[in-house]
C-alpha cells in the first residue's frame, strides 16, 4: 500500500513539475505585454538566442544574427540574450525616437553583466545632481568654446608629439597611442589600462557567472585592476590639489574638495572607469580602421593631403598654429571621419530601458524592458547606403554642402 502511495505521490509531483515547467517555458516564449510585442523569437529558455548572437563575424558587413532577423521580422524585433529579454531596433527613425525620448520614455541601461561590472549604484548615479556635474564637466572639457580656444592647440601639440613618436617605431599600437583628455596618463599607466579594458569589453554582454575561466570572471578582474589604478591616481591628485593637469580629473578633484560635493570618491572612481572605457571602445577601433582604409585607398589619402597642404600654403606664416577657421574648412576631412564612423561600427549596440509602456509602429515594448539600438544594422544596410562595404568618403558630399 505504501509503495502505491509513494508511486502515486511521485507521479503527481512529476506531473505538477512538468505542468509548471511547460507554463514557465510558454511564459518565456510569450512574455506578458499590454499590447502586441514586436515580432521575433525568445529562443531557448535562459540561453535565448545568445549562441547565434556571439557567433564570430569576420566581415565588416551586418552579422548573420541581424541579417536573418531583419529579413524575417523587419527592423524592430524581440529576442533574448544572456537570459535577458530585449527589443532590438535597426530602424533609423525608431533609433532617433529612442534618443529623443531620453529621460522621458527611456533611460540609459546595460545588460545584467554590465550592470554588475560597472555597478548599478554608479549607473543610477548618472541621474540628478551627479549627472548634471558629469555633463557640465564634460562640456567644459569638450564644449565648443573650450574646443575653439584651448583644446585645438592642445590637440595639435599632442598630435605632433604622437607623430614624432610613431616616426621612430616599426609597429604602432594605436590603443596606447591615443591622447586622452579625460585623464592625463603616462605610457605605462595607459598600457596597463588598455590591457584591462580588453578583458572588460568582452564581458559586458555575457552570462554573469563569477567562475574562474569564464569571460565574466576575467572581465571582473579587469574592472578591479582599473578601479585600483583610478583610485590610486585620484588619491595622488587629491594629495596635491593645486597641481593642475588640464584634464577631467582636475574637475573631479575640485568638486570633491568643494564645500558641498555632489559626488563621492567611489562614484568618481567608477565614473572615471566607465568614461575612459567609453573612450577606449570608440576611439581606438576607429583609429585602427583609419589606418586600414587609408592605406588601401590612395585616392582618399591624396585628397586628404591636398586639403591639409592647401591650408599650410594659405598661411601668412607657416609657423602659425592650427586655427579655428582652418578647422572649419576641413570639408573633406570631415567626410572621411563620417565614413570611418559609419564603417568602423565602434559601438555595435546602445542600450536603453523603457520607463513605461512604449508604443512604436503598432508594437508595444513593456515598461522595464531593455532596448538595444543597433547603429551597425543601419550603417551597412544597402537600403540606406549604396555599395555599403566600400570606403567612399565622397558619399557624404551632399551633407557637406
Amino acid at each position: 500500500m505504501e509503495t502505491k502511495l509513494l508511486t502515486y505521490a511521485s507521479l503527481c509531483g512529476g506531473t505538477l513539475f512538468i505542468v509548471w515547467l511547460l507554463q514557465w517555458i510558454c511564459k518565456w516564449m510569450n512574455p506578458p505585454c499590454k499590447g502586441t510585442l514586436p515580432p521575433g523569437s525568445m529562443g531557448l529558455p535562459i540561453v535565448g538566442e545568445s549562441i547565434q548572437f556571439f557567433k564570430m563575424s569576420y566581415s565588416l558587413d551586418i552579422p548573420d544574427f541581424y541579417k536573418q532577423r531583419l529579413k524575417r521580422y523587419g527592423p524592430l524585433f524581440k529576442t533574448s540574450l544572456v537570459g535577458q529579454p530585449l527589443v532590438v531596433s535597426a530602424d533609423p527613425e525608431i533609433n532617433r525616437f529612442v534618443f529623443q525620448q531620453e529621460g522621458k520614455l527611456f533611460r540609459s541601461w546595460y545588460p545584467e553583466a554590465a550592470n554588475i561590472i560597472i555597478g548599478e549604484e554608479t549607473i543610477d548615479g548618472f541621474h540628478g545632481p551627479p549627472h548634471k556635474f558629469i555633463r557640465n564637466s564634460i562640456y567644459k572639457i569638450f564644449g565648443h568654446e573650450y574646443l575653439k580656444h584651448n583644446l585645438l592647440p592642445e590637440l595639435e601639440g599632442a598630435i605632433r608629439d604622437t607623430f614624432a613618436e610613431w616616426a621612430s617605431k616599426y609597429v604602432i599600437d594605436v590603443h596606447v597611442s591615443t591622447p586622452d583628455k579625460l585623464v592625463n596618463l603616462n605610457p605605462i599607466e595607459s598600457r596597463e589600462l588598455t590591457n584591462n579594458y580588453s578583458a572588460f569589453l568582452q564581458g559586458l554582454i555575457s552570462f554573469p557567472l563569477y567562475i574562474p575561466g569564464t569571460t565574466f570572471y576575467q572581465c571582473m578582474q579587469g574592472r578591479k585592476n582599473m578601479q585600483k589604478i583610478m583610485s590610486g591616481l585620484l588619491r595622488k591628485r587629491l594629495s596635491k590639489p593645486d597641481t593642475k593637469h588640464g584634464d577631467f580629473l582636475d574637475l573631479i578633484v575640485e568638486e570633491l574638495q568643494s564645500g558641498t560635493p555632489t559626488i563621492d570618491e567611489k562614484f568618481a572612481t567608477d565614473a572615471l572607469v566607465a568614461l575612459l572605457f567609453t573612450s577606449f571602445v570608440t576611439l581606438a577601433p576607429i583609429l585602427t580602421m583609419a589606418f586600414k582604409f587609408l592605406s588601401n585607398s590612395p585616392e582618399v589619402l591624396k585628397a586628404l593631403e591636398e586639403e591639409h597642404e592647401a591650408i599650410v600654403r594659405n598661411r601668412g606664416d607657416a609657423t602659425y598654429g592650427f586655427t579655428w577657421e582652418e578647422y572649419k574648412s576641413l570639408t573633406f576631412t570631415n567626410m572621411v571621419i563620417n565614413e570611418l564612423t559609419r564603417m568602423s561600427n565602434a559601438t555595435p549596440g546602445v542600450f536603453r530601458k523603457t520607463m513605461t509602456d512604449v508604443q512604436v509602429n503598432g508594437y508595444t515594448t513593456p515598461s522595464g524592458r531593455m532596448v538595444m539600438v543597433c547603429p551597425m544594422a543601419v550603417h551597412v544596410n544597402p537600403d540606406f547606403f549604396e555599395d555599403t562595404l566600400r570606403f567612399n568618403p565622397w558619399r557624404w558630399e551632399e551633407e557637406a554642402d
